[in-house]
């Protein structure tokens, strides 16, 4: 091959190898001498947790952050959502997505910054409160990033559009920001779509996978009528909490005599709400349900399933049509894709970062589910990441004790170690930038 062929083939696969290590230096050097601004931020952000659509205090420091960086800051979408704009010159339009919710746990974890709020929800309950899926890590590194690009404007072109995302966690939020005529009207559409999300793997790696990575997911609830009456007389009544508690275990067989071996479907009973005496048999109860899936055939087994164990249930018991059972379908996610050439390209981006071996793509999709992929449209290409946020000591002594986690989101005990904050930002800065290159 003759020397001048050879420079040009060199040239072209550079080109192709992610962004340049001049770009990664800065963008580690930036995010690491931000770590104590980010550190602090994040603490507060966990200490002062709040729910889906009550993220009031939560947006007003994200929105205040980004105004200060010099970002056009929109807030108010979809209720308690805010977007920030960075307009760069003519290039790709790529957004970054943070979730800002909490979840209803309390928190044990022990750390001076732990969360002790409680709040009360919209039926009145009152609950505590804690960021037990890494929430105020998102927000954290959203602003890490949102300061370097700013501070490495002159070296992209394009708009960068960072979204605040209100009530992730019930699968509500994404939907209620992109059916807002602001989000609409406003913001630009995007060509790249961006999120990172903690796991309690070690900090240090990431799970960037290609094609389908998230179940699709719904949640519902179904009221159970009967006919209420006094403990000592159970003969005279229609016991709901019966039909309820039968139900409950028949749902259990949907999956292991109704999916097949090789198929994933999951049915979860959240909650049970019934009564409220000792010696009162109420006339109605509710069972909260969870299903996961990841095709329609099997969404659609799940759900009329269902709706067969409860008419049998209420005819059992002898109750008229009027009185069975009711399902309110409350929210629904699809399951989120990953673009396979842009996860590529990130993750030969991160590779100037991370060891290679700790860039994982071959792991199976995830049962968890989340309503990200909302906030596309159908020109985008997505990519979700995510990112190892537990410290090596606690993973290492959960792999002797035989774990798969040190802990596991939505649980009390739930930790982001605090390197994982400077780390994580140079995560996502390094795939944003990689989404302002040239498409390939």
């Amino acid at each position: 091959m003759k020397r001048s062929s050879f420079l040009l083939l060199l040239a072209a696969l550079l080109a192709f190898s992610g962004i340049k290590a001049q770009h990664t230096d800065k963008i580690r050097k930036l995010a690491y001498a931000d770590s104590s601004r980010l550190v602090a931020i994040f603490q507060d952000l966990h200490q002062h947790p709040e729910l889906g659509f009550m993220e009031v205090r939560t947006a007003g420091i994200l929105a205040k952050e980004l105004q200060s960086l010099g970002y056009e800051v929109i807030t108010g979408i979809g209720k308690t959502g805010l977007v920030a704009i960075l307009k760069n010159g003519s290039g790709p339009v790529v957004g970054y997505r943070a979730d800002m919710d909490c979840n209803a746990v309390e928190e044990i974890t022990g750390l001076p910054y732990a969360s002790t709020k409680t709040m009360k929800r919209e039926d009145g309950t009152e609950v505590p409160v804690m960021h037990a899926c890494g929430h105020d890590a998102h927000m954290t590194w959203m602003l890490g990033i949102a300061k370097i690009m700013m501070e490495l404007k002159k070296e992209w072109k394009g708009t960068l559009v960072l979204i605040g995302q209100p009530a992730e966690e019930p699968l509500l939020g994404a939907k209620a920001m992109a059916a807002d005529t602001v989000f609409k009207t406003r913001v630009p559409e995007t060509d790249y779509l961006f999120a990172l999300h903690t796991l309690p793997i070690e900090v240090g790696k990431v799970i960037n996978g290609y094609g389908v990575r998230n179940s699709g997911s719904d949640q519902l609830d179904v009221t159970f009528y009967g006919i209420g009456g006094h403990g000592s007389t159970p003969e005279l009544t229609k016991d709901p909490i019966v039909m309820m508690s039968n139900a409950i275990l028949q749902y259990q067989t949907i999956i292991s005599r109704n999916i097949g071996a090789q198929q994933a479907g999951v049915v979860t009973v959240g909650a049970i709400h019934a009564g409220g005496d000792n010696n009162v048999i109420p006339a109605t109860g509710v069972v909260k349900l969870n299903l996961r899936w990841f095709s329609n055939d099997i969404r659609n087994t799940l759900l009329e399933k269902i709706k067969s164990i409860n008419t049998g249930i209420a005819v059992a018991n002898g109750l008229p049509e009027s009185a069975y059972p009711t399902i309110t379908m409350k929210s629904s996610a699809v399951p989120l894709k990953n673009d396979t050439v842009l996860a590529k390209r990130i993750n030969k981006s991160l590779a100037a970062v991370l060891k290679t071996e700790h860039i994982i793509y071959d792991l199976p999709a995830f049962m968890g589910s989340e309503d990200f992929t909302y906030l596309a449209s159908e020109k985008t290409k997505s990519d979700y990441v995510f990112v190892g946020t537990a410290h090596p000591d606690l993973v290492a002594q959960a792999k002797k004790e035989g774990k798969a986690f040190p802990f596991n989101g939505h649980n009390g005990n739930y930790k982001v170690d605090l390197s994982a904050i400077p780390l994580g930002t140079v995560i996502g800065a390094v795939g944003v930038f990689e989404m302002f290159k040239e498409k390939p």
